[in-house]
Formats: structure tokens, C-alpha cells, sequence
């Protein structure tokens, strides 16, 4: 296997181009079998420059056919040109234009990078060096420049033109062609340019902006699929609204662009003026789409359109900076959901995502900070923990500066560094100069890997009505980083009395406390609160304040406490997620639970379901039995998913068997009668019916039977997939007929497919595996499409670590062959399914060793792409 290793990318290496790019015109000329690309890049040399300094430009796959400085041809010993790049030996120490002219061939692009064709229509994904291979160029985000494109293509195959920014014109071509110019008045980097053609359906619509601008809309898609793009239009318009409203953001150009693709490596890209989508975050019909998939719809269609400021307008001066527009552009989603829909559910939501995903990244040989320092292949850093860690950073910015000192520092962001290409050390400074503070050490949130973990103990007086709280962090080493230093911690918490209300106190000294938020700093603290009448109880990481794992001491009762009586809704569902995990792992690791616990745990849940003061949806939340990944890593080490697997198996028969009769008679009442909605409030009625299902499936002996009468009469794809799903994840008897009905009912629509391949990789039977290799074998499975093999394979590893990790290895071998195969064609999907043998450090040592033989055999491949072998080399390092 190659090692690669010096092509490690560091960032103290980081230095201005030598050149700078004025301005970009494209012509593209698309014929069926190739396209030909003429860019005129006007060139300068930076101040410094030395003359005589060779300039030096990105390509990768592309053949040079023609080249010419301001219109004269260059003889052979002036440049040097491959697949790999483009050298020009000694240009001009002054301004010139670089001409040049490449062929390209789309339909053959199983990268999906660059121009690339998906199902007849042509596009770009160009994030993050997809750049160069559609043209020579300086492919880096901090050369910015304004772009001016023409398209030329057969009108009958192609008669939608689109890229970038306004519309400038359109005509016949003669011969069948026609073309169009656009231009893009705002600087960008590379990695934005968009390009599509193709014989497209849309919908169009309008949204006035709040200086009464009139912005034309309009989504592309596959023919016949408009209605389907609708509720993704209706998000657009109340994303273009709250930002206005949130953060004073007002769009820019004429027209918006949303453009529905069915082959694609990410979910969505941000391409000024013309975002691509994958098609999955974009169609949305009741019929096959379920509410998580029109909430998945609402938040990236917004995640999108948010970029257009924190990523477009303000853009990353190199790729260790992607938290930058990442990160910020996640927390502004998620505020806009929590908006939309239930805060305190959107809240639990992204915590368990940030739990489920991000934390054993965090923990594990893959661990690295929201801004690294290093990387072999960038295309490996689109993680959780620059994406949703990136998030928490800044949500703990805000929660420590308050919503007045947060929105004060991003306006001072947007008015300074509009146009910029910038770093974190510059987010982070404006912050500090609009609030009057100081933020090096909380910076190092961005620079540090790792998860702390706080734990708390207390003490109370009750002669001196004092009570003694006290916090203590560790954060254990991550690779390159063996040393820890304090993080700054916000800790937003309450003292609950007796009586289920918040306690006040007359006085608090030994750190930093302002309202309810305590600033953990130091490697410990103790507060002394004084004036407390009562022994409190600690609610402590309000809103999951900071993403930390916190060892609360607290024991069952007082959980249960928090669980009927915290004002903070997150912390009443962590209460109960904390209870039922702690049991679990109990029994999974062959200790026998006490009957009295799962009674109380019972009544708790029951209480839970009779409160009136809590929505559907969060009940939904709180009634959720923790999976065997949240068991896996509550146990941390030696883990053995099959006694995790068994021991959850008859914990929830224990908890649900004494009251599945309540739990069936609330099922049946909450059924709805009226047309579907996707709006909250249906949503929450159909998570709790769901969730009780889920319970009445697994622990008891009616629910199979529930189940598939729900899947035989749903009106809607959220209920009938839930009831397919959970009869795979059960096994019930009915599973398998189910599967096959679904596969056949469904089968022109590829998205429901997906779904089908999902439930399907998640079956806890003894022939999942050879299941998986017959659908991967079938003649007419798309193998090289990503959301195909994302749906099985991803799902697989992600969430069904029993079957992954069956001590055959007949699971780990399975995702190597695939892997290999999968390399060949699309290293980025390779690479993504790979990540899921993260969790061998936490597995027992029998099972840790069958992974990592699997991994050493594929380690012995030829021909691996840079980006799996990166993701194999740092996990048997670990």
C-alpha cells in the first residue's frame, strides 16, 4: 500500500499565492459525448512577487489542447502541462490573460467531481477540488474572483442553461444549439462555481426582499417530479425571511437557482446563486416521504440558502477554516428549525446526533479538532466534529455573550469581512472587540480534539444552609494532542428544592456565576451558594449548554426527580435516557437489574405520557429506550454488542409487558383521520404513535401484530415505513413479507428504494449478511450511485453494530470487499462507509481483532485512492 505521507497538507505552511486570478470567463461547449472548456483567467502578480517566479496551477484528469498569453500561442518550453497541473516556466510580471482550452468527459466521471452527468443532465460539484478537473486553475478557497460564464449545448437534449449569479443573455447557436451568459457580480472562490444542462421540469415562484426587492425562484428537477419540489420552495421562502429577521441578512442577487440531482457525493452545495441538491432533500410527497424527510427538506434547504452569507459572502481562507462556514452555518440551521418546529425537540435531536456520531469520533483514532492543523485528504474533514461540534462551539459563544453580545459580534463579521476569505482567529476577534472581551482560551475549543467530561460532586449543610457544588473537567488525549488544558465550559443549570421549583439563594462565591450560567475554567471549581433552605437537586448542562460528558453522581431517585419536575425540557429527556442507559449497561455487562428500579423508570415514563404540559413530541423523545450504540458507549471499553443486543431485548420486555394494555389503548387514540399535514403538530402526534409502537414491538406480544396492520392501512409513508422498520429491527414474524411487499409496491421510486435498503441493512437475523450481498449483486442495483450505497452499507455499520461486528468477521469482511470495489469508482463514498470501524478501540478484544485483520487485508489492496487509505491508516493507528 502507498503511504502517501508526503502529501500531508499542514496548516503552519499556509501562504498567499504567488499570483492572484482578476477575473474568470468560461465558455463551455457540451456535445453528448464531450464538453470543451475555454477559461480567460486575467492574471496578476501579488506585490513581492519576484519576476521570473513560475506560476503554478491546479489540474487533476484534464488534457491541456490549447494555450495562449493575451492571444499569442506558447511554445512547448514555456509551460509544462499534465493530468495534474499546469505550469507556465516564466508568465509575464504584469497583469495578463491566460488562455486556455480543455477536454472533458462528463458521462464518464464516476467521481462526481467536477462536470460530471447524473441521469442525462450535466453538473458540477466542485467542493472541495472539484475545480480543477474542469480547468487549470489556482483551486484554493482564498482566490476570489467575479465569474462570467457561457454555455453552449443542444437544445433538445439540454434546453436548461445554468450557472452562477444573474442571467445576462440567451439565443439560438444554429446547427440545434442554443446558449446563454451569466455573470456573478460578487468575488468567489473556485469551489462555488456551478454549472447545469439538461431537459428539466421547475416551478417558480418570488419572495421580496426587506428592502422590496423582487428575487426570482425557481427549483429544477426531473420531469414529472414539480410537485414534489413544493414544500422545498415554501422552505426557501421562510429560510429568505428568517434570516432577514434573525440576522439582518438580505439575498443579493436577481435569481435563486435550486437544482434536484439524483447522483451525489453530499447532501446539498451552496453554489452562489445555484445550489445543487441531492434529489432526496428535495422531493417530499406524503405518499413517499416521511415527516423526518420533510424536516430533513425545511433544514438543508435552509442550510443552503444560510451559506449565502456565512460561506459565500464570507468565505474560508484555506480548508482548515471549514468549521468556519460549516459550523456557523449548522448552528443557524438548527436555530431556524427550532423556530420552525418544537426548540426543546430540535434541541434533543441534535444532541443525539452529536452523541450517536460526533463523540466517538471525538473518543476514537479518527478524533481531530473543528479546525484542524493537519489533513491528507481534505475530502475526509466533511465530519461531524467540524460540522456539529463546529456548531456547539458557537452555540456556546452565544449562550456565554448572550443573544444581544452574539448578534453585536456577527454584525460587526458581516460588516468587516464582506468579500474576505478568513479565518476563525478573525470570527473569533470580532466578537471580542464588540463585546469588550477576552476569548483566547475559549478559542481553543477550535484547536483542541477531544470530549471533556465534567463530573460533579456536592455537599450540603443544612445547619448553615450552604450547599458546596463542585465541577472538575479532564479531557483525555486525542492523537497529535497527548496534553489537555482547561476549555472553557458554559454550565447553565438550576437548583431544584423539594417542591419541583427552582431555589434561589442569597449569596454564591469560588467562581464565576451571572444568572444561571456558571463558567467552568479552571481544571476545577467549588461554588459555595448560600441561603439554600433545602438540599437541592442539580440540574446542570441546561439545553446541553456545552457538548461535554457529564458524570452528575446523581443516582436513580434524584434523576427521576429531575425527570417530572425540570423546567428545562432537554434535561427532563436526559433524566430518562440517563436511567434507562445506566440499567442497561448494568445487565449488558451480566449484572441483574433490580425490579424496584424498572418499576420506577415504568412509572416515570407513564407519568410522562399523562402530562399535559408536554407536547407529543417530546413525549415521543422521552419515552425512546437508549439503542446499542448510546449503551455501547456509555460502557466506554470490552464492549459486546451481542450481550448489549440480548440484554436490551428483554430490559424493554421487562419495562413495556405490565403496561402495554396503556400503551396500546394511547396507540389507538392517536391515530389521525384528516389529510396528512407535515406540519408540527400532526408530526408530534405521529413521533408518539410511532415511538409507542416501537415499545408494544419489542416488548410485548401484541405488537407485531399492531404493526403490520398499521403498515396494511397507513395513508401516509411515515407510518407505513415506521411500521416496516421496526418489524426489520424486531425480526417479527411478519418482517420478511413485509420487506418483499414494500420492494414491490414502491418499486419505480428510487428514494423509497433508499428506504427499503435502509430497514433492510438493519434485520438482526442470522442471513442479513448474504441478504446484503444479494441486493448489492443484483444486475439492476445503481453501484455507483451514492445514496444507494450509503442507504445499505452506511446504515449497516452506523446502526447495526451487532451484525457489524459479529464475531465471524463476516460482517467486517463484507464492508472491506465492498470498500474495495466501491474505491474503484467513488473514493469519497469508500472512504465515508469506511469511518464506521471507528468504534473498534471500544470493542471486546475478539472482535477488535477480527476488524482489524478485515483491515489489514484491505490495507494489502492495490491501487487504493489517497482518501480510503487516509481513513485506514489513522484507524489502525488507533
Amino acid at each position: 500500500m502507498r503511504t502517501d505521507t508526503e502529501h500531508t497538507i499542514f496548516l503552519r505552511d499556509y501562504a498567499p499565492t504567488p499570483y492572484r486570478i482578476i477575473s474568470v470567463d468560461l465558455d463551455f461547449k457540451i456535445t453528448e459525448e464531450t464538453t470543451r472548456v475555454r477559461a480567460q483567467l486575467t492574471i496578476e502578480p501579488r506585490d513581492g512577487t519576484e519576476p521570473g517566479t513560475p506560476l503554478v496551477l491546479d489540474g487533476d484528469g484534464i488534457s491541456l489542447d490549447s494555450i495562449a498569453i493575451d492571444g499569442a500561442p506558447l511554445v512547448l518550453a514555456a509551460y509544462a502541462a499534465d493530468e495534474n497541473g499546469l505550469t507556465l516556466v516564466e508568465p509575464p510580471h504584469r497583469r495578463f490573460v491566460l488562455e486556455t482550452e480543455v477536454l472533458l468527459r462528463p458521462e464518464t466521471n464516476s467521481k462526481l467531481m467536477g462536470l460530471y452527468r447524473s441521469s442525462g443532465t450535466w453538473c458540477t460539484q466542485c467542493e472541495p477540488e472539484g475545480f480543477r478537473r474542469i480547468t487549470y486553475y489556482l483551486d484554493r478557497p482564498d482566490i476570489l474572483a467575479p465569474f462570467k460564464v457561457r454555455i453552449t449545448a443542444p437544445k433538445s437534449v439540454a434546453p436548461v442553461l445554468l450557472s452562477n449569479g444573474n442571467l445576462l443573455e440567451a439565443g439560438e447557436a444554429g446547427d440545434g444549439m442554443h446558449y446563454v451568459v451569466w455573470e456573478d457580480p460578487f468575488p468567489k472562490p473556485a469551489y462555488l462555481f456551478a454549472l447545469v444542462a439538461g431537459d428539466l421540469g421547475s416551478i417558480h415562484d418570488s419572495f421580496t426582499t426587506m428592502s422590496g426587492r423582487k428575487v426570482d425562484l425557481a427549483i429544477y428537477c426531473t420531469h414529472g417530479k414539480e410537485s414534489e419540489c413544493l414544500y422545498a420552495m415554501d422552505s426557501l421562502k421562510r429560510s429568505m425571511a428568517w434570516d432577514e429577521k434573525r440576522f439582518g441578512r438580505e439575498y443579493d442577487l436577481d435569481v435563486f437557482n435550486i437544482v434536484a440531482v439524483s447522483d451525489f457525493n453530499f447532501g446539498a452545495m451552496e453554489n452562489k446563486g445555484l445550489n445543487i441538491f441531492n434529489d432526496k432533500l428535495v422531493f417530499a410527497s406524503p405518499e413517499t416521504a416521511s415527516d423526518a424527510n420533510y424536516a430533513s427538506i425545511e433544514r438543508v434547504i435552509a442550510h443552503e440558502y444560510f451559506h449565502n452569507w456565512t460561506g459565500n459572502r464570507i468565505t474560508c481562507r484555506d480548508w482548515f477554516q471549514l468549521c468556519l462556514k460549516e459550523g456557523l452555518t449548522v448552528y443557524r440551521d438548527q436555530e431556524f428549525s427550532s423556530d420552525e418546529r418544537s426548540r426543546p425537540v430540535q434541541r434533543i435531536h441534535d444532541v443525539e446526533n452529536l452523541r450517536v456520531t460526533q463523540f466517538p469520533e471525538d473518543g476514537g483514532p479518527l478524533a481531530h479538532p473543528p479546525r484542524p492543523d493537519r489533513y491528507r485528504e481534505i475530502n475526509n474533514f466533511y465530519t461531524t466534529t467540524v460540522y456539529q461540534k463546529g456548531s456547539e462551539v458557537v452555540r456556546m459563544l452565544a449562550t456565554i455573550l448572550g443573544e444581544e453580545g452574539f448578534r453585536k459580534g456577527m454584525d460587526l463579521y458581516f460588516d468587516r469581512h464582506d468579500g474576505d476569505a478568513t479565518t476563525i482567529e478573525a470570527f473569533i476577534a470580532v466578537f471580542e472587540e464588540a463585546n469588550g472581551v477576552e476569548l483566547g482560551q475559549f478559542s481553543r475549543w477550535y484547536t483542541e480534539a477531544g470530549t471533556p467530561e465534567v463530573t460533579a460532586t456536592e455537599d450540603y449543610d443544612a445547619a448553615t444552609q450552604t450547599y458546596r457544588l463542585t465541577l472538575t473537567q479532564k479531557t483525555n488525549p486525542t492523537p497529535n494532542q497527548p496534553e489537555k488544558a482547561p476549555f472553557v465550559i458554559p454550565v447553565r443549570f438550576g437548583l431544584i428544592g423539594p417542591n419541583g421549583s427552582d431555589m434561589g439563594w442569597s449569596a454564591v462565591s469560588g467562581g464565576t456565576v451571572k444568572d444561571d450560567l456558571i463558567i467552568l475554567d479552571q481544571d476545577s471549581v467549588t461554588l459555595t451558594f448560600e441561603g439554600i433552605a433545602n438540599k437541592p437537586v442539580p440540574s446542570l448542562f441546561r439545553g446541553f449548554s456545552a457538548p461535554v460528558k457529564l458524570h452528575s453522581g446523581l443516582g436513580q431517585e434524584e434523576l427521576l426527580f429531575l425527570a417530572r419536575h425540570d423546567v428545562d425540557p432537554f434535561n427532563r429527556w436526559d433524566a430518562l435516557q440517563s436511567v434507562s442507559t445506566h440499567l442497561l449497561a448494568e445487565a449488558a455487562e451480566g449484572r441483574a437489574w433490580d425490579n424496584g428500579n424498572i418499576d420506577a423508570l415504568r412509572q416515570a415514563l407513564l407519568d410522562t405520557l399523562n402530562d399535559a404540559n408536554l407536547d407529543d413530541a417530546f413525549k415521543a423523545q422521552a419515552i425512546g429506550i437508549p439503542d446499542e450504540t448510546d449503551i455501547a458507549r456509555h460502557i466506554g471499553r470490552d464492549v459486546d454488542p451481542d450481550a448489549i443486543a440480548q440484554a436490551r431485548a428483554a430490559f424493554i420486555t421487562a419495562l413495556v409487558a405490565p403496561m402495554a394494555g396503556t400503551l396500546e389503548a394511547l396507540f389507538a387514540s392517536l391515530a389521525i383521520h384528516e389529510a396528512y399535514s407535515p406540519g408540527a403538530s400532526q408530526t408530534g402526534r405521529r413521533s408518539l404513535r410511532t415511538a409507542l409502537l416501537s415499545l408494544l414491538v419489542a416488548g410485548s406480544d401484541i405488537g407485531a401484530a399492531l404493526a403490520e396492520r398499521l403498515y396494511a392501512n397507513a395513508g401516509n409513508m411515515t407510518e407505513r415505513y415506521a411500521a416496516l422498520a421496526i418489524s426489520v429491527r424486531n425480526w417479527t414474524p411478519d418482517a420478511q413479507a413485509l420487506l418483499g411487499d414494500f420492494r414491490t409496491r414502491y418499486s419505480g421510486d428510487l428514494l423509497v428504494f433508499d428506504k427499503w435498503l435502509v430497514a433492510s441493512a438493519q434485520a438482526k437475523d442470522d442471513g442479513l449478511i448474504e441478504r446484503m450481498r444479494t441486493i448489492l449483486a443484483a444486475p439492476d442495483f445503481p453501484r455507483t450511485n451514492p445514496n444507494r450505497l450509503r442507504s445499505l452499507l452506511g446504515s449497516f455499520v452506523m446502526n447495526n453494530p451487532a451484525q457489524f461486528t459479529r464475531l465471524d468477521a463476516s460482517g467486517f469482511r463484507f464492508i472491506c470487499e465492498a470498500v474495495t470495489e466501491i474505491d474503484k469508482v467513488n473514493p469519497q463514498v469508500a472512504a465515508r462507509i469506511l469511518t464506521g470501524f471507528r468504534i473498534l478501540p471500544m470493542l471486546e478484544q475478539r472482535r477488535r481483532s477480527a476488524g482489524r485483520a478485515a483491515l489489514e487485508s484491505l490495507k494489502n489492496q492495490d491501487g487504493l485512492s489517497r482518501n480510503t487509505q487516509d481513513i485506514l491508516e489513522r484507524i489502525l493507528a488507533g
